[in-house]
């Protein structure tokens, strides 16, 4: 007869506990919960019951440290806030999970400083890889990271560090096909709401003057920087009368939208989930976040598997027309002021 012996309240149960409960050596309960064929289908579920009973969980870290592996991956975001970066890590968590990975979050609250603590963290916590979801870290912290895990970036960066993979879109050429929507409804004076100068705000703002400039129209650009407050600067750029508005992500067009009339179209950028749930719903460039998410997961794996030289794939954005844009003198999703 079996006898399952309890543990000490307030401690852990142990392999050496399983073992003691299911009758066998602790070499054999490693082996059955590895699935090791070598264990009988009687004995193997025999072990798992005394680990069920007695709520074992193997120690993932430790274990890790042993085989080399922890079967965990980081994933490192500037905002959490930010529907754009959860929607990313959507797709992490969708690849990873699918080759069985565990995801680990870390969240730099849109601090530099807190962003390579926390990266570092990750590496110490003996993770497979990082997905790093944020243009904010420094190239030489990336490519350190790099010498000790694969590291895959999501974005486009401030510059591109050895060893490590990035996956961005075309910013620039989302930042034209939304403004050629603005231009083909009728609108002339068009304002830009800007980012925050991080590469990829760039791009969109280099597109949005390109398209102006292209279309006779550089000398009525009206360029106005987010800054730390959406609010007030979406107040400040339609102080200026512009009769549409491409602003540099879907939470600054949200802003624009709470304070615009309703006959000034505003186009955001993302496609975030908010731009479906909003009223009116927002016209918005599409940059496929969960498939990025799922690509960077992809790079990991090759990575992991040998691969040495870096790549840079870059995806094509996609305007998504909804409520938010009508014709000058047209209200926001049909009708006239």
């Amino acid at each position: 007869m079996v006898v399952v012996t309890g543990t000490r309240p307030g401690r852990r149960p142990t392999i050496v506990d399983v073992a003691a409960a299911a009758g066998v050596s602790k070499s054999l309960v490693s082996l059955a919960l590895r699935g090791d064929p070598g264990v009988s289908e009687e004995t193997g579920a025999r072990i798992l019951a005394a680990a069920d009973r007695l709520g074992y969980r193997s120690n993932r870290l430790a274990r890790g440290l042993v085989q080399g592996r922890t079967m965990i991956l980081g994933v490192l975001l500037t905002d959490l806030a930010n529907p754009y970066h959860t929607e990313v890590v959507a797709g992490v968590e969708e690849a990873a999970e699918g080759r069985g990975f565990t995801v680990l979050l870390a969240h730099g609250r849109r601090d530099r400083g807190r962003l390579e603590h926390q990266l570092d963290s990750l590496l110490q916590l003996n993770v497979d890889g990082v997905v790093v979801v944020s243009s904010w870290v420094g190239a030489a912290a990336l490519a350190d990271a790099a010498r000790r895990v694969p590291v895959v970036m999501v974005g486009r960066p401030r510059e591109f560090a050895p060893g490590v993979d990035t996956v961005a879109n075309d910013d620039e050429a989302g930042a034209r096909a939304a403004v050629r929507h603005l231009l083909e409804l009728g609108h002339t004076r068009i304002g830009h709401l800007s980012g925050s100068g991080s590469p990829s705000s760039r791009s969109r703002e280099a597109g949005y003057r390109e398209t102006m400039r292209e279309a006779g129209l550089a000398g009525e650009a009206l360029v106005h920087p987010v800054g730390g407050d959406r609010e007030r600067a979406a107040a400040e750029l339609l102080a200026r009368g512009p009769g549409a508005v491409f602003a540099v992500n879907d939470l600054a067009a949200l802003a624009v939208l709470d304070h615009a009339p309703p006959e000034v179209s505003v186009v955001g950028y993302d496609n975030t989930s908010l731009a479906e749930v909003t009223r009116p719903r927002l016209t918005s460039v599409d940059q496929p976040r969960a498939i990025m998410g799922r690509l960077a997961t992809e790079l990991l794996w090759e990575r992991m598997g040998g691969r040495t030289g870096d790549r840079h794939e870059v995806l094509a954005p996609e305007l998504v027309v909804r409520d938010s844009t009508a014709p000058p003198g047209e209200r926001r999703g049909g009708g006239t002021p």
